[in-house]
This record gives C-alpha cells, sequence and structure tokens, in this order.
C-alpha cells in the first residue's frame, strides 16, 4: 500500500532530514506547488488549505513525518491534491455555520488525511467491501482480491500510523471501479493512473458529499499487507472488522 513511495522518497536526502528546499527540488515541478516553512503565529491570516488555494503554497514542518508523507503525497498524486484543495477554495463560501467546515470539506479533510485508494475491477468485491463482508472478502475471495484489486494509502496521516501499525488502524476508502489493465501495472504507474482517476472522480461534484461517503477499511486486513492476516483467525476480532458502521 505504500511500496509506491520507495522511489519517490529515494531522492530525497538520506543522511539528514529533508528541507522545504530539498522538497521542492525534488517535487515541485511535478506537484505544482511549492513546500514553504509554515508562518510564524499564522502571520499571513490564512489556514494550511487556504495558503494551498490561494498561493500555491504547502506549510511544511522540518522533521515531521506527517509533513514528510504529505510532500511525498503531494509527489504521487498531484492532480487529486489539487482537486482536494479546491474542494475546500469551493467549500468556503457554503459553510453551514459561520466557524464550521461543513460536511464536504471534513470529507475532504478526512480522505486527504486517512484516505486510502481502493481499485477496483470486480463489482462483486466492491459489493462485498461496502457491506463490511470482511471474512467473505478477505478470506473466501483472497485469491481475486490479490488478482482484481488494489490498496494504496493516499492520506499522509495514515502513512505516518503505518510507521508502527496496529490493530484497529483503519483508512477511510474510494472505491474506483478501474478496468482490469490498470491493475496489470503497479508502483508509480499504477499511482500515476490512479491519481488521473481520483482527481475526475473528485471533479464531480456529486462525490464525497459528507465523511459517510468513504468507505472505513480495516487496513491491516488487506491480503499481502500484514503477516497476520494469512490466518483466517485473525479476521476472528469483531472490534477491528466490525460488521456495520457504528451510530
Amino acid at each position: 500500500m505504500l511500496s509506491f513511495l520507495a522511489p519517490l522518497a529515494a531522492v530525497l536526502p538520506r543522511e539528514r532530514w529533508p528541507a522545504c528546499a530539498d522538497f521542492n527540488a525534488a517535487f515541485a515541478a511535478r506537484a505544482g506547488v511549492r513546500f514553504v516553512p509554515p508562518p510564524l503565529h499564522g502571520d499571513d491570516g490564512l489556514d494550511y488549505e487556504a495558503r494551498v488555494a490561494a498561493r500555491g503554497e504547502v506549510a511544511t514542518r522540518e522533521g515531521s513525518w506527517h509533513d514528510l508523507f504529505n510532500a511525498l503525497m503531494w509527489a504521487a498524486f498531484p492532480r487529486a491534491k489539487r482537486a482536494l484543495s479546491e474542494r475546500h477554495a469551493a467549500g468556503r463560501g457554503h459553510q453551514p455555520v459561520a466557524g464550521t467546515r461543513g460536511a464536504a470539506r471534513d470529507a475532504a479533510t478526512v480522505l486527504d488525511e486517512s484516505g486510502v485508494i481502493v481499485a477496483c475491477a470486480n463489482p462483486a468485491l466492491a459489493a462485498l467491501l461496502r457491506g463490511f463482508q470482511w471474512r467473505e472478502l478477505f478470506v473466501a475471495q483472497r485469491a481475486a482480491v490479490l488478482r482484481d484489486l488494489r490498496c494504496l494509502m493516499f492520506g499522509h496521516a495514515l502513512a505516518e500510523k503505518a510507521l508502527t501499525p496496529y490493530v484497529g488502524m483503519t483508512g477511510h476508502a474510494v472505491i474506483l471501479a478501474v478496468p482490469e489493465s490498470v491493475l496489470a501495472v503497479d508502483g508509480e504507474i499504477l499511482a500515476n493512473a490512479l491519481d488521473e482517476h481520483l482527481a475526475a472522480w473528485l471533479a464531480d461534484p456529486a462525490t464525497l458529499a459528507s465523511p459517510r461517503d468513504l468507505q472505513p477499511l480495516p487496513v491491516l486486513g488487506v491480503p499481502g499487507w500484514w503477516p497476520a492476516n494469512e490466518d483466517p483467525a485473525f479476521y476472528d476480532n469483531a472490534e477491528y472488522f466490525r460488521p456495520g458502521r457504528r451510530r
């Protein structure tokens, strides 16, 4: 779910923590943004999303895994990240109560922080995922999942959590129907294809109206990612593999 970031991370310095200048040299051209230190005390009067939309500047703290993964995700998914920025900009004029973000902007934030792109070439698997049918999906249909479904982390906060994975770690998935040919590639090529698909999905104003439009995904259950899930008993933990949403 994160191996596609390896070639991007490889161009960053290894002998020290990358600075904004390193991120800009490596990623600014492909990402279409500049990475800058956060302003002191919010002196410019803009929050994070407003600064991206208005100036194309991504506030980036040195020494922060969270912000390092954010820079990597901008490099991997520039079109989708820009589409999320446009969502935030558009949503500012439709906030239901002053000082609140509204459901659509909350959804964009959840996707940006904790999102997973699920590319699926098999509608039956997508239905099982939406229906919280974890054992049927990940045990009974395991071979089909490995063949017809790919999961790539999109959220930089989720990627940071993956440094020390734990049972309970949950992403929020966008399920994209893709042709089998998309799944025939891997790594950066797959990420680039899914960036285009996700950006197109986000361009439709009918999508992502609220966080509930995202599918909870217990990421440690994805086959091939966590060794313990080779044992079918791993999926017996109903607190992690829940049968549905909690109200």
